[in-house]
């Protein structure tokens, strides 16, 4: 059995999936915190443990990969 991601509780699946369209349609790349939920540029798709710019936790996932843990999880 798989553990449940932990994510923060703004980490709605409307605001990930808002930022994964948006991922599609320009340029941007954001990612998402899941210790203190902040959004960041700069992340890959499919990136996980990046280093958050706001917390400094070890917790950034791309918004695509997050998008898909909310769906399946």
């Amino acid at each position: 059995m798989t553990e449940k991601l932990k994510r923060h509780p703004s980490l709605t699946l409307k605001r990930v999936m808002a930022a994964d369209m948006r991922q599609k349609l320009t340029l941007d790349d954001p990612g998402f915190c899941l210790a203190c939920g902040h959004e960041q540029g700069g992340c890959e798709p499919d990136a996980h443990n990046l280093t958050c710019e706001a917390c400094g936790e070890d917790e950034v996932m791309g918004a695509a990969d997050l998008l898909m843990e909310i769906t399946l999880g």
